[in-house]
């Protein structure tokens, strides 16, 4: 007969899944929650498993919403001749929050790196590039500023400058091997305002 699922060990084990969380942390985590009333950890619970149910992926731009489209892509004011390209959908917010940009966005989620096993097929790189047909005369790329992200901005320029379609990199402003989400918004901004041919 197999023992029994220790719960604590198990809250452990599962926390320490997520991404930046160790098993210290994870430890940490599970003591906070058990001194908390059980509705903070059923509320957790709930936002958790939530998550699942309630957010879809944007047919248009590959980003992680509650409709389909998402709201970026329905909206009219949005200018959709220039489309920025961004490894992961939490790089948008740091886009958005730079207040410097008003076009349409695509995920790709994540950038080619062999030393990973990541190619571009397992990028949304397709359905970048089937977006390009139309009103679409820039493209941005916002890549990482680090190894990956730049053989990504270089291989997706080389797809899409022989459309006719001007292609751009975000300027120096943010700092080399900085993810994009933790850039401060004046250097998104800068960044964005600076952006140059590729």
């Amino acid at each position: 007969m197999s023992e029994p699922v220790d719960p604590l060990r198990h809250c452990v084990a599962q926390l320490a899944r997520l991404p930046g969380i160790g098993d210290r942390t994870a430890a940490r985590l599970t003591y906070w929650l058990l001194r908390q009333d059980p509705e903070v950890a059923d509320e957790i619970a709930g936002a958790i498993a939530s998550l699942a149910r309630s957010m879809v992926r944007c047919s248009v731009c590959c980003d992680v919403a509650t409709t389909n489209p998402c709201r970026r892509c329905a909206d009219p004011a949005r200018d959709g001749a220039v489309v920025c390209v961004v490894e992961r959908p939490q790089d948008i917010v740091a886009i958005e929050n730079s207040g410097g940009f008003r076009g349409r966005f695509h995920v790709l989620d994540g950038a080619i790196s062999p030393l990973d096993g990541i190619g571009p097929d397992q990028l949304r790189i397709r359905e970048l590039l089937a977006r390009l047909e139309g009103e679409v005369a820039e493209v941005l790329l916002a890549t990482d500023p680090d190894v990956d992200g730049d053989a990504t901005a270089l291989y997706l320029a080389r797809l899409i400058k022989p459309l006719g379609i001007r292609v751009t990199r975000l300027a120096h402003g943010i700092s080399v091997g900085t993810e994009l989400e933790y850039a401060d918004r004046s250097s998104v901004a800068r960044a964005i305002e600076h952006r140059r041919d590729m």
